[in-house]
């Protein structure tokens, strides 16, 4: 079962983004149901586990070599909604991928965002999130 810092219901819709229930969009990914099969899919599954704060799949989904040894969260800090804005590799045939987004995020009612270009690679088959470079 995966360790969450606060007790909270599973959202109905998927944070992601995608149109589908969370049960049967990341929430699959985030019980062990099924592994990421592109780097976009395990960013949208990571910013998923960031908003139900999910730290155990939050911290199995990155690369050993990066990986901290937890996950802080804001309690003040929701997660709103996650726009990606574009890809490289990171396909079902690759080894690397890169993705940037813009996760949307709100701090005691205040909005902001995050915009990051991600790096993805493949750890024994799975992929994992490596590091990011945050768009100033």
């Amino acid at each position: 079962m995966s360790k969450r810092r606060e007790n909270r219901p599973a959202p109905e819709g998927c944070p992601c983004g995608l149109p589908a229930a969370y049960a049967d969009c990341c929430g699959r990914l985030h019980r062990g149901e099924l592994m990421a099969t592109t780097a976009e899919q395990l960013m949208r599954s990571r910013f998923s586990a960031f908003a139900v704060r999910d730290e155990a799949y939050l911290l199995r989904s990155w690369d050993p070599e990066t990986r901290p040894a937890e996950v802080d969260f804001d309690p003040a800090m929701r997660w709103d909604r996650l726009e990606i804005l574009g890809a490289t590799g990171g396909g079902p045939f690759h080894t690397e991928g890169t993705v940037e987004f813009r996760a949307h995020y709100r701090v005691h009612g205040a909005a902001g965002e995050l915009h990051e270009n991600s790096r993805f690679r493949r750890d024994q088959g799975a992929w994992v999130y490596l590091d990011g470079d945050i768009e100033r």
